[in-house]
């Protein structure tokens, strides 16, 4: 589709990059970013920025000039995609104590980090007899798409990723041989900060995919890739596929999962309240204030407004490990 069928410019970005009053900053790129119309959300903390915003593209454009004057212009990850409506409701700069949350405060992705791999490399290595691939996303990311004989270890949170490791490591290095490991996940900072971790455990052949799964289904042809599924992002999309085209899952506003067409076809989906995923996650209770939400929210649109509690973010987790 052309910009002007798609003209939202959609930036996901990170850096890892020492900011120390990280709090003067945020008023300024709150400022900024709502003067020029752009909305998402922007992560900061003493290791860096992260997050997803969008708008027009010169408004991202003067956006993104602002952020590398904070981070410095050499090696900000940006992924750009386009949509044809704002994906967002507001913009919010929020100051973290980690822009991707692991809990482990002995690790430090400035000072140490796996290899980075170009997409254009990734297929090579991961085709490496005895590579190990580790998917470092959460399990409900995973259940929508991976690459080809990924390990997924079924952590529900990235902060669940270092005992997953811990308890894991023994069985990964084969008796004590010292095999690659590749991890990546979705825009690059997850799986960058992981290669931080497992290289404090003593494990040396690591590397990451530069750019994360956004990058490689923008640059590598589907004819010449080993992923396999689409891709979930933290906005209204939900799912890309190969080029970044939008992909076939919706959102259950509930849980914030991915909801397939089976999944819409269960007894147990209901719009707005409830999807087989989280039925039994939620309270009788907490159903029926779903179920006024989404009544709500269906006034709105038969009056052509947007309404915004639709997309209140219901699971803080979704905000910690959003990123990418």
């Amino acid at each position: 589709m052309s910009e002007v069928e798609l003209p939202i410019c959609v930036a996901a970005l990170y850096k890892f990059h020492p900011l120390e009053d990280c709090g003067s900053a945020q008023a300024p790129l709150a400022a900024l970013c709502c003067a020029q119309g752009v909305k998402g959300t922007l992560l900061l903390a003493r290791e860096g920025i992260n997050g997803t915003i969008a708008g027009s593209d010169e408004a991202i454009a003067r956006a993104l000039d602002h952020v590398r004057g904070l981070v410095g212009e050499a090696n900000l990850e940006v992924k750009f995609s386009r949509a044809a409506k704002q994906p967002f409701h507001r913009m919010k700069v929020r100051l973290k104590r980690e822009i991707v949350t692991m809990g482990e405060p002995d690790i430090d992705p400035l000072e140490d980090v796996g290899h980075y791999v170009a997409p254009a490399e990734w297929n090579a290595l991961i085709r490496e007899p005895g590579t190990i691939l580790i998917d470092t996303r959460n399990d409900y990311e995973v259940a929508v798409g991976t690459f080809a004989g990924a390990i997924n270890p079924k952590t529900a949170t990235f902060r669940e990723f270092p005992d997953w490791f811990r308890a894991e490591r023994e069985r990964l290095m084969q008796a004590g041989t010292q095999p690659k490991i590749a991890m990546f996940c979705t825009g690059g900072i997850r799986c960058e900060k992981a290669t931080a971790f497992v290289k404090a455990q003593d494990v040396e052949d690591v590397f990451h995919l530069q750019g994360g799964i956004l990058k490689y289904l923008e640059v590598i042809p589907e004819t010449e890739s080993l992923w396999e599924g689409e891709c979930f992002v933290f906005d209204q999309r939900v799912t890309v596929g190969h080029g970044l085209a939008a992909g076939s899952y919706g959102l259950c506003h509930a849980c914030r999962r991915p909801v397939s067409e089976t999944d819409r076809q269960s007894e147990l989906y209901e719009e707005g309240v409830s999807c087989p995923a989280c039925h039994g996650e939620r309270s009788p209770e907490q159903r029926a204030g779903y179920r006024e939400r989404q009544r709500q929210e269906d006034l709105a649109a038969e009056r052509g407004e947007a309404h915004v509690g639709a997309m209140i973010v219901t699971r803080k987790q979704r905000v910690d490990d959003k990123a990418d």
